[in-house]
Formats: structure tokens, C-alpha cells, sequence
């Protein structure tokens, strides 16, 4: 690590859990933490109509070793939940945990990352960086596990699960093996009385095989944010889903529009996208050029495409 980010890194604060508002959830959970240390800011309860009102909090976790489909729920499914000020938790690591960070703070909205390491150890130190740019859009990094502690990786990241769940109204898991620990994460949820969604997936898939099985054994199945929106946010729910909808299906042109419809159809290669929408290619890539620089879509590689 840097010796920027060493000194980033240094300026990380110490409390009990009840000490703040929002994290006071914790302390009703089984194995409570006794401490908390923080990089960063937790969100405040916002004061409403003389009453306290906690901040919607959603956590996305999955596979390291997630699909390009894996990767486009996950990163719609965070975008669109941060957008509408839900707070995204998730670990950190590899995979849909990363995706999750980073679809949030490309909505100009917070996230929450919970190590399984001390707190002066940015697990994968590869995602230093993102880590930073969590604590500067006024996120936070977070561990029970004090600076220099001792730490069992076998068991800690398991253990850190807990407090992910924990800090959460709803768990979406986002491919899992058959034996992950996503699923651990999921368990501890349904412990605590959440909400727990999986992301329903191909049955040849191994990826696909935990939430597969969350859903066989009465999980929610997740299809798309309103899903989710409508729990939190049910006196808003149609007003979003009416949003929501026409910000997929109408593009400023013909072809913009044409390219949002296939997109919402279910097609992502370039190719089968400008077939459908019956565009030659420099009209293709002049339009969702255009639909990228406005939000509207993201590129996934090798010519494949994503809503937003």
C-alpha cells in the first residue's frame, strides 16, 4: 500500500456499537460486537416529523468469481437501490462485493464495507482504492477486529457476516456456490428475523446453485429493484416502478429508444442489440455511445451491454 494511502488509512475512529444511532442495531444480534472501529462516517438517523428514522440499509453479497450476469444484476440492483438513498453493505471482496461498492458510488450514493481483517488491513489490499472512495462519498470501512490483531481467515470473514447482516433491513445474495459464504451470511440474516433475497440462476450454473437452493428453501426470489423498493419504500413503490420504467424504455431518438427496448428484452451481445433494433453498425455505436455518456447503459466487455 501506498504511503498515501498508509496515511489515509491511520485516521480510523473507535466505538462501542450503541454509541451511534445506526449502529445500535447490532447490539441485538447474537455475538454482538463489543467494539467497533470505523474509517470514515456512519450515517446518521434522520429526523422526520419529530420521530427517528433509520436509513434504509441493504446488503449485496455473492460469488468472487461472479458471471458477466452476476455482475449486471448486481451492479443495476445497487445503482438503482443507492440512487433511491438506500445504503449499500457488503464485504469488500472480490467479485459482486466490489461490483456492489462501486455501482453505489457511481449513483452519488453511500456504502458500507465490513472487513474480515483488522481495521489497518484493507482486505484485498488491491481494493485500497476503492476503499478510499468509499470514506470520501461518506462511506465507511468497518471491523470489530482492533489494528494488529491476530485474525484466523477461516473463520474471521464467516464471523464478520454477522455484522453485514446485522446492520441490514434485506440480504440479496448474487451467485453462490452450493458451500459459500454468502450463504453463511444469508443464515445469519434469517437469525435476526431479515428479509433474505436470492437471485434466481441458470440450474447448470454452479454459481447459481446457493441461490438456487436459498430459493428453493423460501427465499425471496430478486427479478428487479422494485423488488426490493417496494419493502422499503412502500407508499412510493408504483410512483418509482413508473420511473423506472420510463426511464428503461425511452431513449432520446428512435434508435436510443430502439436499443433501450432490446436491452429490456434481454439481449446484450452488441450484434443480437443491433439486429433487433434494425441499425446499421455506425448508427449503433453512435447511439449507445450516446447512452453510455448519459447513464442510461454500461459496457460489460467483449461487446456485451447492460441497463443501468
Amino acid at each position: 500500500m501506498s504511503t498515501l494511502f498508509t496515511t489515509f488509512f491511520e485516521k480510523f475512529n473507535q466505538i462501542s456499537p450503541l454509541e451511534h444511532n445506526f449502529t445500535e442495531v447490532l447490539s441485538s444480534i447474537a455475538l454482538k460486537p463489543k467494539t467497533l472501529y470505523i474509517y470514515g462516517k456512519m450515517p446518521e438517523n434522520m429526523s422526520k416529523n419529530d420521530k427517528t428514522e433509520r436509513p434504509k440499509v441493504v446488503a449485496v453479497v455473492g460469488a468472487r468469481r461472479n458471471t458477466r450476469y452476476g455482475e449486471e444484476v448486481a451492479y443495476r440492483m445497487a445503482y438503482e437501490l443507492a440512487k433511491h438513498g438506500v445504503i449499500i453493505v457488503s464485504g469488500l471482496a472480490y467479485g459482486i462485493d466490489s461490483i456492489a461498492h462501486s455501482a453505489a458510488l457511481d449513483a452519488g450514493g453511500r456504502t458500507i464495507a465490513v472487513l474480515g481483517t483488522p481495521i489497518d488491513q484493507i482486505y484485498p489490499k488491491s481494493h485500497a482504492k476503492l476503499a478510499k472512495s468509499i470514506v470520501e462519498q461518506e462511506g465507511a470501512i468497518i471491523s470489530e477486529l482492533a489494528p494488529g490483531a491476530d485474525f484466523h481467515p477461516k473463520t474471521s470473514f464467516l464471523e464478520r457476516n454477522r455484522i453485514i447482516s446485522g446492520l441490514s433491513d434485506i440480504v440479496i445474495v448474487v451467485e453462490a456456490a452450493e458451500r459459500s459464504g454468502s450463504l453463511n451470511t444469508a443464515a445469519h440474516a434469517l437469525e435476526q428475523g431479515k428479509e433474505v433475497f436470492a437471485v434466481p440462476g441458470n440450474i447448470t450454473s454452479p454459481l447459481s446453485q446457493g441461490c438456487n437452493k436459498l430459493i428453493r428453501h423460501g427465499a425471496n426470489p430478486y427479478t428487479c429493484p422494485e423488488d426490493i423498493l417496494s419493502i422499503l419504500f412502500p407508499k412510493e413503490y408504483f410512483k418509482t416502478r413508473k420511473q423506472a420504467s420510463q426511464t428503461v424504455l425511452f431513449g432520446d431518438t428512435p434508435e436510443e429508444a430502439a436499443i433501450l427496448q432490446a436491452l429490456y428484452d434481454g439481449k446484450r451481445d452488441g450484434e443480437a442489440i443491433m439486429a433487433a433494433a434494425n441499425l446499421t453498425s455506425t448508427m449503433f455505436n453512435q447511439s449507445i455511445t450516446l447512452l453510455e455518456i448519459k447513464g442510461q447503459v454500461r459496457a460489460l466487455g467483449a461487446n456485451h451491454w447492460g441497463l443501468i
